[in-house]
């Protein structure tokens, strides 16, 4: 009984893989960003399955390029030195000893344990900044906000080459001011800008929700950027979802093919949206 069973999970396995192979076509060679933030951050297990994932993705053909976060690490680390912290429009408003504890966090303790878990996965793996060979130069944001920037300039030659060396890059959000000052970035900001730099094929926005939703709480599976714009102005995609949706619709018109917002906390959710017909998430794309 007990080898039927066997026979019947190693079938339908066969059967996923078989199923799969036109999208592990499509995605062969393609461009794909993933902003990593949320559940996929919150445990040693929750980035061993992501990075998993990740090696998988590159194993067959695709080039991904992971930009992270790390505010709660970054808030933790603030309070044990006694640093306030303020918030001005979502956005943490950045003075020097701030950025100098973000730049510690982010490009330190957070971008190495995504590293590292990536290459213990029999990946490979190498963590820079924005501030790495002009990667990323910044305006600097509302005045109010200190040191904090906006994507300007982006030089995705040190990506490509890292892709041509089958090395995955793993980007924390920081950029260099005009003046080589450190700024702290949005990471979504800084996702969308690297995939519209690199037309990418797919920016993967991995979030806390399943999606974007309607009135009724139902994700809104495929999208369209006008449908996007007048959800907005409607009142029905509000709060957290907005900049999220934003960035979206910035790294469209930057020549993205499509993006998605996908729920991190789903088991497998890159390959999901990636290598199945339903995908996961809501895709956002110019027109269906």
């Amino acid at each position: 009984m007990r080898k039927q069973d066997m026979n019947r999970d190693w079938i339908a396995t066969a059967a996923t893989l078989s199923a799969a192979l036109p999208y592990l076509q499509r995605y062969n060679d393609a461009i794909v960003v993933i902003k990593l933030g949320g559940h996929a951050m919150s445990s040693d297990e929750a980035m061993d399955n992501f990075a998993r994932d990740v090696v998988l993705m590159q194993h067959v053909g695709v080039n991904p390029v992971i930009v992270h976060g790390g505010g709660p690490m970054i808030n933790e680390m603030l309070d044990k030195l006694d640093i306030k912290s303020d918030f001005v429009n979502g956005k943490r408003v950045t003075d020097k000893a701030t950025v100098e504890v973000v730049e510690m966090v982010l490009s330190g303790r957070v971008n190495k344990w995504i590293v590292n878990a990536i290459n213990r996965q029999g990946g490979r793996a190498v963590g820079l900044s924005g501030k790495d060979a002009n990667l990323m130069i910044c305006d600097q944001d509302a005045p109010e906000l200190g040191l904090v920037g906006t994507p300007a300039e982006i030089d995705t030659q040190v990506l490509t080459t890292l892709f041509d060396a089958n090395t995955i890059p793993v980007i924390a959000p920081l950029g260099a001011g005009r003046n080589g000052e450190t700024l702290n970035v949005n990471g979504d900001t800084v996702a969308g800008a690297i995939a519209a730099a690199l037309t990418a094929d797919r920016l993967l926005l991995l979030t806390d929700v399943p999606g974007v939703m309607d009135e009724t709480k139902t994700v809104l599976t495929d999208l369209t950027t006008a449908q996007v714009k007048d959800l907005t102005a409607s009142g029905v995609i509000a709060g957290g979802m907005i900049p999220k949706t934003q960035t979206c619709l910035d790294a469209l018109a930057g020549g993205v093919r499509a993006a998605v917002i996908l729920d991190g906390r789903a088991p497998n959710a890159c390959l999901l949206e990636l290598f199945t017909e339903h995908g996961a998430g809501s895709i956002i794309r110019t027109a269906r």
